[in-house]
């Protein structure tokens, strides 16, 4: 055995023997083994209401589990029929957005501008907390769009802390 591969082997032993005395577990690089995890769809609460205006929805997420995670800061919302779903405004890429048990997340959804005379009418939206759930769908009359919701390049605001900051963020980002 050459010294370079005696030392390197004394010290991967040894390194194998603090981590198995103190317990560590290794994490990805670039992670943290304490971070939260993503929300199982089963702890979260899904809701969707009138936002108030003329094509405007509110959603919201609770965390109804017993310990913190995290959902994508994005809600995916999408339109039965159509293709895609409502780009973030401001435009923003994922990223997590956590949630501690009990905390709720809020966001508003202008699924097509008050004047709009183009686009299609759906009967439903669906809403999912984070891309890798399966998401709640809500009726039409849900939303208070009860002859349809009218979709034309629809946007959806980032999940915020309060219904205002969402609704605010929706409206600074649609002037």
């Amino acid at each position: 055995m050459r010294p370079s591969s005696a030392l390197t082997a004394a010290l991967t032993a040894t390194a194998a023997v603090v981590l198995t005395a103190t317990g560590a577990t290794a994490a990805p690089a670039g992670t943290s083994a304490s971070r939260p995890g993503i929300c199982q769809e089963q702890s979260l609460s899904v809701s969707a209401s009138s936002g108030g205006q003329r094509n405007v929805a509110r959603i919201a997420v609770t965390n109804r589990g017993g310990s913190t995670c995290v959902v994508d800061r994005i809600p995916t919302v999408t339109f039965r029929g159509l293709d895609g779903s409502a780009e973030a405004v401001p435009p923003a890429t994922s990223g997590p957005y956590v949630l501690s048990p009990g905390e709720h997340g809020y966001a508003a959804v202008r699924t097509a501008a008050p004047g709009a005379t183009e686009g299609h009418v759906v009967r439903t939206l669906s809403v999912a907390a984070d891309p890798s759930h399966h998401g709640v769908t809500f009726g039409a009359a849900t939303v208070g769009m009860g002859r349809g919701i009218q979709v034309w390049e629809p946007v959806t605001t980032l999940w915020h802390t309060s219904r205002a900051a969402a609704d605010r963020a929706l409206e600074h980002a649609t002037r």
